[in-house]
């Protein structure tokens, strides 16, 4: 097995572990919506379910070492990647390789520091704003991360939309009776997915106009204030089914990887 096929096979492993993230995830918000609130969605809230007992833990060395292998795999993208594109487009999605590889690394660590048993404290957005907030201009920096998250959500939900996702898969993970319902994961998962970030992205934005940190949050608390608008239950439940729908796209696209 060459370089090329161990790349391959570690990359999938990778892509495995983010959809188990996600299907936890889902889980985590399900749990909210039946008034659990002890959980904390997000992806280390949802690794920290996985460090329950001895092989939960275990598994997160697995789950480490395929964050690692998506980590080189985008860095390789965003380095000499995406070679079908020219000039503004390859360069936007070599940023966007950027960006994933950053994702992929911070769940990575985290998968090793809870394997190794520390990185179990939780810590309050509010007070990382506050810290943001303290220094020159800013209220203006805690808007731009606010933006920054509005355009990802945004983005999230225009490649749910426009299925753009599709290509991230090969022929066969395209067609057929199978690709019909990668389609309706990827295009589910990414709308709820970028809507979840959305509220997140909004909180920052206005925390930054009121100069009020403790109004910024994390994706756990961002789904809370959800719960507590009108039919916040049932947004929150389609928000569950969203993740998990992400979470199977994923396997989907471990399984047709078109590298």
């Amino acid at each position: 097995m060459d370089h090329d096929d161990v790349l391959d096979v570690s990359v999938r492993i990778g892509l495995v572990c983010y959809g188990i993230v996600y299907l936890l995830m889902a889980w985590l918000t399900l749990q909210l919506v039946f008034g659990d609130h002890e959980g904390q969605v997000s992806g280390t809230g949802a690794l920290r379910q996985l460090a329950a007992n001895d092989i939960g833990r275990l598994t997160l060395y697995v789950v480490a070492a395929g964050f690692a292998a998506l980590v080189v795999w985008q860095v390789l993208e965003a380095a000499v990647g995406h070679r079908d594109e020219t000039g503004a487009k390859r360069l936007g999605k070599r940023l966007v390789s950027v960006g994933r590889a950053l994702v992929y690394g911070v769940l990575g660590w985290a998968a090793l520091q809870i394997a190794m048993g520390s990185g179990q404290s939780k810590s309050g957005t509010d007070s990382y704003t506050a810290q943001l907030m303290s220094l020159p201009f800013g209220p203006f920096l805690v808007g731009l991360v606010g933006v920054g998250i509005l355009v990802y959500a945004g983005a999230q939900v225009y490649l749910g939309w426009e299925e753009k996702f599709l290509e991230k898969l090969d022929f066969d993970g395209r067609t057929g009776r199978d690709g019909a319902a990668y389609r309706w994961f990827g295009k589910v998962g990414y709308i709820a997915k970028g809507a979840a970030f959305a509220v997140v992205g909004a909180l920052f934005v206005y925390a930054a106009w009121t100069h009020e940190p403790d109004k910024s949050a994390g994706l756990d608390q961002a789904l809370l204030q959800l719960l507590q608008q009108p039919f916040g239950p049932f947004l929150l439940a389609l928000v569950a089914v969203g993740f998990a729908c992400y979470g199977l796209f994923c396997f989907a696209w471990a399984r047709h990887l078109d590298r």
